[in-house]
């Protein structure tokens, strides 16, 4: 049965004639074989011969044609019941001459037909009734009306039959239909939350962050401004918060924006992107002034890098930094950005007291690196280093992301 459903309906249709042909060929030569011309006079045998080549012509054109009960019911219908009713009332072999018949009226109440069916079924059953019923046979009147009979049972199983496969495959369809039309709507739904939510969680930043990020930076800007006004150095430690509120509240926004769109954007310019290693030197700069020693090493060959994987390394690189500022202790980082031919490499490294013995617990930091590498189809390692400290590598792939 496997092997039945691996062939495609073409093939099946045709497996299926040419068994019903093979069987109705040996029928009719059973029959011949009885009838055989031995020890007749020529003509008889001339006679019996062409007769032989009738019934074998009828039989496989009756046969054959249900290579199209299928694709065109009807007309296979018409000929193999033309075919197989001339074989009926010359051979008059019984109910094996119904079966193409039945096939066919199968398939044509399958695809909907219902009154050249009937009348198929009836032009046959009849003309066979009536052939049986004017010939000497071996069999009586009473035989012949209980085959009849039985070949009347037949075809009303085969319209019945017909019938309901019909409606289970309109059934099935319309279910199909329905979970379909239902995944739809649970896709909608679940847009229309992710939508809300992302509303919801724009308002939460907005009136929150928003407000204690532009108070920062308010009053940094009003302490330099004094320490100027009064002639004295300004601190490195407030001009870096000064210039980090400034970069929090440019990406803040930048953030609510994309929240509050849900409108598919398309693929971001160079110049749109809010953060990428183009402005590296400002972000080690920013981490020297609040007294993390940071060097840099850039090798290969500088190029344009696809936005998403330009703002991954650079927010690696943030985080990173910011960990090794909050975490190492009195340490001292490097930073390694490697511009390989299939991949960026970004590789930053401390000398603080992190040691494999006692390894950090990520937190929401790493795990918001592995969620960026990932979803690019990279590879993050995050570990401490044998000789002592912490170190972030990552493997970013120059192509659009899977």
């Amino acid at each position: 049965m496997r092997y039945l459903e691996r062939l495609g309906p073409s093939a099946q249709d045709a497996l299926l004639a040419g068994v019903v042909a093979v069987m109705l060929t040996v029928n009719v030569l059973a029959g011949a074989a009885g009838d055989s011309p031995a020890g007749r006079t020529n003509g008889l045998a001339n006679g019996l011969a062409i007769g032989l080549a009738i019934d074998l012509g009828a039989v496989l054109a009756g046969s054959l044609a249900l290579v199209a009960w299928r694709r065109a019911p009807l007309t296979a219908l018409a000929v193999s019941t033309a075919a197989m009713l001339g074989y009926a009332v010359h051979a008059q072999p019984g109910p094996p001459a119904a079966f193409p018949v039945l096939i066919a009226v199968f398939g044509a109440v399958r695809h909907g037909h219902r009154l050249l069916p009937a009348l198929a079924a009836a032009v046959f059953l009849g003309a066979g009734l009536a052939a049986d019923l004017a010939t000497v046979t071996n069999r009586s009147d009473k035989e012949i009306l209980q085959s009849t009979t039985l070949l009347l049972g037949w075809f009303v199983a085969a319209g019945v039959a017909a019938t309901v496969t019909r409606h289970r495959q309109a059934y099935l369809e319309q279910a199909e239909q329905r979970a379909a039309e239902a995944e739809r709507t649970r896709e909608e739904v679940a847009r229309r939350r992710a939508g809300e939510e992302r509303l919801r969680i724009a308002r939460e930043l907005h009136d929150s962050l928003t407000h204690s990020i532009s108070v920062i930076k308010v009053q940094a800007g009003v302490a330099v401004h004094l320490a100027r006004k009064r002639g004295e150095e300004v601190p490195a430690a407030l001009l870096a918060i000064q210039e980090a509120s400034g970069d929090a509240m440019r990406e803040l926004r930048a953030t609510l924006e994309v929240l509050r769109d849900d409108t598919p954007q398309p693929p971001a310019v160079e110049e749109d992107v809010p953060s990428g290693l183009d402005r590296l030197d400002d972000l080690v700069r920013r981490a020297r002034s609040i007294g993390l020693p940071t060097t840099v090493t850039v090798s290969g060959a500088r190029r344009a890098l696809p936005p998403e994987v330009d703002r991954a390394a650079y927010r690696i690189v943030q985080e990173a930094l910011t960990n090794v500022s909050r975490h190492a202790g009195a340490a001292a980082a490097r930073v390694r950005v490697e511009y390989a031919d299939a991949e960026l490499v970004v590789q930053v490294d401390d000398d603080g007291r992190a040691s494999a013995g006692e390894p950090p617990v990520p937190g929401t930091g790493l795990r918001g690196m592995s969620e960026r590498v990932t979803a690019l189809g990279g590879r993050l390692r995050t570990e401490p280093r044998p000789e002592g400290g912490f170190t972030v590598h990552a493997a970013l792939p120059l192509r659009e992301p899977a």
